[in-house]
C-alpha cells in the first residue's frame, strides 16, 4: 500500500472527525445563546407595566354584543 495515500485517507478521516467535533459545539454555543436571548426576552416582557383599563368614555367602556 502507498504510504502518501495511507497518510492522505488518516488526514482525511481526521478532519472529519474534527469538522463533526466543531459543529457540535457550535450547536451547543447557538443552544445556549438562544436560550439566554428568550431568557432576557421573558424578562423584559415582565417588566413593561400593565396599561390601566379605560374608565371612561366609549372606547373600551362598552361590549357591543350580536346575536
Amino acid at each position: 500500500m502507498d504510504v502518501s495515500l495511507s497518510q492522505s485517507v488518516v488526514n482525511t478521516a481526521t478532519a472529519l472527525a474534527s469538522q463533526k467535533t466543531s459543529d457540535a459545539v457550535n450547536i451547543t454555543v447557538l443552544k445556549k445563546a438562544l436560550d439566554i436571548q428568550k431568557s432576557s426576552a421573558a424578562q423584559l416582557l415582565e417588566a413593561l407595566p400593565q396599561p390601566q383599563l379605560a374608565t371612561s368614555g366609549s372606547l373600551g367602556t362598552q361590549v357591543n354584543t350580536f346575536a
